[in-house]
């Protein structure tokens, strides 16, 4: 519910991207050709600042909601996956991100209630094996084999937010990640 720094950037961007990024590209080389990066990003990449990224205040000093950071970190998930299925086009590895869909886990203890104000039984549609079907589609099944660059909901390509098809956007995203974990 408050800020939280790391390394002098807000907690769940770094977290939630940051580490990702720092692990998958750390792991590229090690891919077979055919290898697959899936990553977990969510529907609450809709609930980003307006600006989507808001490079100005990865610190949080200028402003924060624990929600609309969560978001902005799901966005930046997203955009990272699409910026590396772009890189690794003609490559046969795969990179695509995903909604695993609302589960009762004990990812949002700490976050206030959501604004939407739905009864708490409500708002969680799926459980947890639910959940990672999705995950495990996009890793495992044979037919997202080949799909790189897209964003699936309940195993399915689905459409998000028009940042996740931002080029520039998740250019820059791609740049600053880089500059902050060299």
């Amino acid at each position: 519910p408050k800020l939280q720094t790391q390394h002098g950037y807000e907690l769940q961007f770094f977290t939630n991207h940051i580490g990702h990024f720092i692990l998958v590209t750390s792991l590229l080389d090690s891919l077979s050709d055919d290898g697959r990066v899936v990553m977990l990003s969510s529907a609450a990449h809709n609930g980003a600042p307006p600006e989507g990224i808001q490079f100005d205040n990865l610190d949080g000093s200028r402003g924060y909601s624990p929600w609309a950071n969560y978001g902005q970190s799901k966005l930046a998930n997203g955009l990272f996956a699409a910026e590396l299925s772009r890189r690794l086009a003609g490559s046969g590895i795969t990179a695509n991100s995903l909604h695993p869909g609302v589960i009762k886990t004990n990812l949002g203890r700490h976050l206030p209630p959501r604004d939407d104000k739905e009864d708490e039984t409500s708002i969680y549609d799926k459980s947890i094996p639910q959940g990672a079907a999705t995950q495990c589609y996009v890793a495992a099944h044979p037919t997202p084999a080949n799909i790189s660059g897209q964003y699936f909901v309940d195993c399915n390509p689905a459409v998000g937010s028009p940042y996740l098809y931002d080029e520039a956007l998740a250019r820059e995203l791609w740049s600053v990640s880089e500059k902050l974990t060299s």
